[in-house]
């Protein structure tokens, strides 16, 4: 008798415990909600408009991703950029590659060093500016392969290894890389494997006309305020479990799976625009970007449950770099974006 009530008594523990992990969860949800809104507001006080590429900024951040940004100049890429890690107090470097940049100059490399008193030498590792929270990949198409290659490897995997040793990166890491769609001359552009290790691709255009104004008048005063930080690091490596925590019901994740299948020429599930103008879709990993990014959305938007919505709100930025065009798209100049829209309209819940 005395082992049942044991029992039943660990048994009411153990759900009170649930209750208040779940509890807290929800109070989490609603703090990370509120801090959307005041991140926001503190990078339009430096950033006009750029409202979408301000959320997905916060979508890759949270869902622990990296974004490519792409967009011609003086559309404050840069300022973006630098603006969010102010407000969120991380640490921020940028890396302006060029065709003659070596791995070394972004990894850091290995010094040897002879001690004044005993005459012996040692290597000791300097860190290069990859070793930050938030990196700004400035124009990353206009360096070779190799050095491409040595950002990525630490996107993917949160290390440097140099000289046989591995060095980790502090956590949170978010690269953000930046392409002129205009400038091709002289470039290296990302292959297809490498694009893939992006979570989202987005996309900047000009201001509009009210916008354009605001920003004359912004830029030509006397000073710009700074952001205030509203989150700290501590806070934000919480939020980015949280939103791992996250519920999906097996249909999202259904239509999420769908989704990427039907950019798949060979599939069944295909479109005729997939069929006639793809030569390749995404592959497993855009599934699971838009799975965590709906997670990041739902839970930037105070909600504790990613819905059908979420998934399809970032289709167009998660997938558009991972469709490979053929020919035919080229000569009849049928965009990558054109072809989502489509897929999205095939594809229903």
């Amino acid at each position: 008798m005395h082992d049942m009530t044991s029992t039943s008594n660990e048994a009411e523990h153990a759900g009170d415990a649930t209750h208040d992990a779940s509890g807290g969860d929800v109070e989490r949800v609603q703090r990370l909600a509120e801090a959307r809104i005041q991140v926001v507001e503190q990078l339009h006080r430096r950033i006009v408009g750029q409202g979408e590429a301000i959320e997905l900024l916060l979508v890759a951040l949270f869902a622990r991703g990296h974004g490519l940004l792409v967009g011609v100049p003086g559309l404050a890429k840069t300022s973006l950029v630098a603006s969010l890690a102010e407000a969120l107090s991380l640490s921020s470097n940028r890396i302006q590659f060029t065709p003659d940049l070596m791995p070394s100059d972004i990894t850091g490399t290995d010094v040897l060093e002879q001690d004044q008193q005993s005459g012996e030498r040692h290597f000791r590792f300097v860190p290069g500016p990859i070793f930050t929270n938030v990196l700004l990949a400035d124009e990353i198409n206009r360096t070779p392969p190799k050095t491409q290659a040595a950002l990525l490897q630490a996107m993917e995997e949160r290390q440097v290894t140099a000289g046989g040793r591995t060095h980790a990166i502090e956590r949170p890491y978010l690269v953000f890389a930046t392409q002129n769609p205009i400038e091709q001359e002289g470039t290296y552009p990302l292959p297809e494997a490498q694009l893939d290790r992006f979570m989202l691709q987005i996309n900047m255009d000009y201001p509009g006309l009210d916008d354009e104004l605001e920003i004359v008048k912004r830029t030509t005063a006397p000073t710009q305020s700074a952001p205030t930080p509203v989150l700290h690091r501590e806070e934000i490596l919480a939020m980015q479990e949280l939103v791992r925590r996250v519920p999906v019901a097996d249909h999202v994740v259904a239509h999420a799976v769908a989704l990427v299948r039907a950019t798949r020429p060979e599939e069944q599930s295909a479109p005729e625009t997939i069929r006639r103008f793809l030569s390749f879709g995404g592959g497993p990993r855009a599934s699971q970007a838009l799975i965590l990014g709906a997670k990041a959305r739902a839970v930037l938007s105070g909600r504790f449950a990613a819905e059908v919505e979420d998934v399809r709100a970032l289709a167009l930025p998660i997938l558009r770099h991972r469709l490979v065009t053929n020919f035919r798209a080229e000569a009849e100049g049928v965009r990558g974006d054109t072809l989502i829209a489509s897929l999205l309209e095939a594809v229903v819940p």
